[in-house]
């Protein structure tokens, strides 16, 4: 289990998190939500220990975030941060190196199913193939929570649905707590469980996805959206 509690963190004088609170239980896809600038990229920082918190408190499993907790979290970041000499087998042997818990089997079915070449190089690589790799090396981790920071970034928009659910239907190992950042709501929205939507730092809705349509007879994104006009008054 995930506990944000009054997090707060600062950037000069402005605040990425807001006495933000809320809490993720395990065993499912929770869809963190919100406009550029909300907090997500900040939240998921401090989950992986990168950033410390000014004040509040995160535990994640009752540990605040740390070397002891890195181990059981991949983190799919939203920048690329391998060395464009690389290729992508440079990598994937880096990762199964540095990783106990490296599925290779699965890294192979990744490597198939995303149609990639293990001899390509990181500077050759497209957006789209930069994308397809940051998702392969975060899911070949058999690891208990997931943070995926804008996975679908840079993929062709009529791949994305595709690519979604096959990840979560085919790849995705039982058990496993999934935190997705992502701006493509409708692709998404059917392999949610729970929606955490913040908005400058602050927590604006939390819920069942399939509870809150049902309750406004609303689409996800128009629930969102109602929610964000009516915090901007």
């Amino acid at each position: 289990m995930i506990e944000v509690d009054h997090a707060i963190k600062k950037f000069g004088s402005k605040k990425a998190l807001d006495a933000l609170s809320f809490t993720i239980e395990e065993g499912k896809i929770i869809g963190l939500l919100g406009t550029n600038g909300a907090g997500k990229s900040t939240l998921l920082k401090v989950l992986m220990g990168l950033q410390r918190l000014d004040n509040g408190r995160i535990t994640i499993d009752g540990k605040v975030p740390s070397l002891s907790t890195r181990g059981m979290m991949a983190y799919l970041p939203d920048i690329d941060v391998w060395y464009p000499w690389m290729k992508l087998s440079d990598v994937m042997q880096y990762m199964k190196d540095i990783y106990w818990d490296w599925n290779v089997k699965k890294s192979h079915k990744l490597l198939e199913f995303f149609e990639l070449e293990k001899d390509t190089f990181i500077k050759d690589a497209s957006k789209g193939t930069k994308a397809k790799i940051k998702l392969l090396l975060a899911l070949s981790r058999q690891v208990k929570y997931l943070l995926l920071d804008e996975p679908f970034s840079g993929i062709d928009p009529f791949a994305r649905q595709q690519i979604a659910t096959a990840i979560v239907d085919d790849f995705v190992e039982e058990g496993q707590t999934i935190i997705i950042t992502t701006h493509e709501i409708a692709e998404v929205e059917k392999l949610l469980d729970e929606v955490v939507f913040i908005h400058e730092g602050k927590l604006l809705l939390k819920g069942h996805v399939e509870s809150l349509k049902m309750e406004k007879s609303m689409s996800l994104m128009d629930i969102l959206e109602e929610v964000y006009n009516h915090a901007r008054i």
